[in-house]
């Protein structure tokens, strides 16, 4: 299903707080935050050439984030900032005097984050970056996972030394008891979602998913016209597509927002021009973007600067990633989780419609742009989808490159 954006607002200049939270500044100062820490390094973008004959457009560019600073993931980009940009401002509050990213270590920052402990729900991976921001400066954190979590996933956020506190029901479900406890016990929320009173903390984290915008228009060999990226609450796609919006003008690409049909929160929200609840029904396969509830800053800035929203089926996310586990031609093999290739199913699914590809444009002029969000996260998922383990995907690939 395709919907263009109908919104009064669409086209529209962002708030001035989104273009603030969202701007080429702003991500600036994410990647200087970035500089800071051990293990960071960009991610790679890779060419698929084969593909993108296949679809019948000029070039298909996929960034990969399942290598993102250890955690597998986009998401290690947000939380983690938000937790250390967070610290930073109590520690500043505590001791009376402006605190950089480059004090984070010292004695006196370190004994105020012993005393904090942040919180957040998750699907596995925002909860995974929340700890181990947790952990890099010393606080406490308490994660709290829904009844369709994995255990894998589960653990992999525990070894971060994370509380880990199962809940009943959907994500939505945790996502009000993590705001419950926490406001019991004087914890620190770090959603990836917002809801109304709370919104700056959910901005932070969509503003430390820029750096990855920045990298990438950094490694393209020219600008893209067509952008598709996945979304659960919205985060990613909005500071993706808002950050284009800002750093682009009117060179930014156009840009589609992609939902799994089974939790099509955003497309549901576009259709009736404002943010609403839809019913959680048969759980879908793409697991980290089952969110049945977009965050309201996420909507304000998609429904200005998004094209269009679509779904894809469960079928669609298996088979892309089948494909980037098994390429053509001279395409690269790459790792993508269950959720990590649907910006990619949803531009298979609009060159193969062609009331889509022409209601987009697309054509054989496109220079399209998506982004891998996730590797194998779940290992055991992964292999039982795809029918390879991921480190076998990955061997292909440097036995392909020698």
């Amino acid at each position: 299903m395709f919907l263009p954006n109908q919104h009064p607002d669409y086209r529209r200049p962002l708030e001035p707080i989104d273009a603030e939270t969202l701007g080429v500044p702003a991500a600036e100062e994410v990647e200087r935050f970035l500089s800071y820490r051990d293990n960071h390094a960009p991610t790679p973008l890779h060419t698929l050439p084969a593909l993108a004959a296949e679809l019948g457009v000029d070039t298909v560019h996929i960034k990969d984030e399942g290598l993102r600073l250890g955690l597998g993931s986009f998401k290690a980009l947000g939380g983690s900032y938000a937790v250390i940009r967070l610290v930073l401002e109590e520690a500043s509050h505590q001791l009376g005097r402006a605190i950089d990213v480059a004090e984070l270590h010292a004695p006196e920052v370190r004994a105020v984050t012993a005393g904090m402990t942040v919180a957040c729900a998750t699907d596995g991976n925002h909860g995974r970056s929340v700890a181990q921001g947790a952990q890099l400066v010393g606080a406490r954190s308490a994660i709290f996972v829904h009844s369709g979590v994995s255990d894998e996933r589960v653990a992999a956020i525990a070894r971060f030394g994370a509380q880990m506190i199962r809940v009943e029901g959907t994500y939505d479900a945790s996502v009000a008891e993590a705001a419950r406890v926490a406001a019991e016990k004087g914890w620190n929320v770090v959603s990836d979602t917002s809801w109304p009173g709370y919104e700056r903390i959910p901005g932070l984290v969509m503003q430390g998913y820029t750096a990855m915008v920045r990298e990438a228009l950094r490694q393209l060999p020219s600008l893209p016209t067509h952008v598709f990226v996945q979304a659960g609450v919205g985060g990613v796609a909005a500071a993706v597509a808002g950050h284009l919006a800002l750093a682009l003008g009117d060179r930014r690409p156009t840009f589609v927002v992609v939902d799994p049909a089974r939790a099509a929160c955003l497309l549901q929200t576009a259709r009736v021009g404002h943010p609403v609840k839809i019913e959680h029904g048969e759980p879908t396969v793409m697991a980290m973007l089952e969110c049945y509830e977009p965050s309201l800053v996420a909507w304000r800035v998609l429904s200005r600067v998004a094209d269009g929203f679509m779904t894809v089926d469960e079928e669609d996310a298996v088979a892309v990633m089948n494909r980037l586990a098994r390429p053509h031609g001279s395409d690269p093999a790459i790792v993508a989780g269950e959720s990590g290739g649907v910006g990619l199913a949803g531009l298979i699914r609009a060159t193969a419609d062609p009331e889509i590809r022409a209601a987009l444009n697309l054509n054989e002029a496109s220079r399209v742009f998506v982004i891998n969000t996730e590797g194998a996260t779940d290992p055991e998922r992964y292999e039982e989808l795809v029918g390879m383990r991921p480190d076998t995907v990955t061997n292909n690939t440097r036995r392909a490159d020698a």
